[in-house]
């Protein structure tokens, strides 16, 4: 018979036939929700939510089928929290500290109309020395769409924090030749694909389409994605509150990936992130919040 070695405080957690917690991939804990509607995935190392499908449709999210699971690593593929930085760091981890630290589930609750949320809390000394002060929360909600919350509060009486934030999200896609991404037309862009160092191009004026390594940052932008997919008969609308920022990515078999990528996924995925980033980063002063929000809509056609 099979041990399941999750922890008692987590078991408590669980809620029948919503909410299940178990060991995933390397025995990492893994809340597993469902819902009339869906089912999704969430990991506590990083909270990292790995799967989103509507019922009857194909999965949501993209995840590399070479993705480590391991402690220390971040998870390739899913929706990885960029978090309290993005992009490179000299001394640091790429994207942050956030997505490679434990976090503790805090809360789990399931509404009378079917919804699931699921709020995972980071201990305040993860992010030590150099952000002590900051309380790190990201809340799951599950429907027939995916809400997802990133949270910070600074609790420092006289400093100001200074951070980037990002919901890193790879989405499934049939194929990438066959796919179109509406919302950014005419919108300036810094180029950072093949090594380009950030060039700010001139915006695109019809929807975008991904034929070559694709890395853009959309500055000063908030508007609401679509995705439209000719292939999977679906549009994936990714919309998006206290989000000034936008990155478009794939890697195409130009850009030099690590070993937890295969050499052919770029044909199903695109990455549509949603933070503030760069010109766009964060100063949050004393005692204020900061709580970037995405909603992700998907629908046949």
């Amino acid at each position: 018979m099979k041990t399941n070695l999750v922890p008692e405080q987590l078991r408590r957690l669980e809620i029948s036939g919503r909410v299940e917690i178990i060991n995933g991939h390397g025995g990492l804990p893994l809340v597993k929700i469902r819902t009339p509607w869906s089912t999704a995935e969430i990991y506590l190392l990083g909270a990292h939510a790995t799967g989103f499908q509507k019922n009857g449709e194909p999965p949501l999210i993209f995840m590399s089928a070479r993705s480590y699971f391991a402690p220390g690593k971040p998870i390739r593929g899913g929706v990885p929290v960029c978090f309290p930085w993005f992009g490179p760091r000299e001394g640091g981890p790429g994207h942050g500290l956030v997505r490679i630290l434990a976090w503790d589930l805090a809360e789990t609750a399931a509404s009378p109309d079917g919804r699931v949320t699921v709020r995972l809390r980071l201990p305040k000394e993860s992010l030590a020395p150099e952000w002590p002060a900051l309380r790190t929360e990201f809340i799951l909600t599950v429907a027939d769409t995916l809400t997802m919350e990133l949270i910070a509060t600074n609790e420092s009486s006289d400093k100001t924090q200074v951070l980037e934030n990002c919901l890193h999200t790879y989405f499934q896609v049939g194929d990438i030749g066959a796919l179109s991404l509406a919302g950014l037309q005419n919108a300036p862009f810094d180029d950072f694909a093949f090594g380009a160092n950030g060039a700010r191009r001139n915006g695109d004026p019809a929807p975008l389409r991904i034929t070559q390594e694709t890395n853009r940052v959309y500055p000063d932008n908030a508007a609401t994605m679509e995705i439209r997919d000719e292939k999977l008969k679906r549009t994936i609308r990714v919309e998006k509150f206290n989000s000034q920022s936008t990155v478009v990515w794939n890697p195409w078999t130009t850009q030099k990936m690590p070993e937890d990528w295969g050499q052919t996924e770029h044909r199903q995925m695109v990455c549509v992130e949603s933070g503030n980033v760069k010109q766009n980063k964060i100063s949050l002063a004393p005692g204020k919040t900061s709580a970037l929000k995405v909603v992700l809509h998907s629908q046949n056609f």
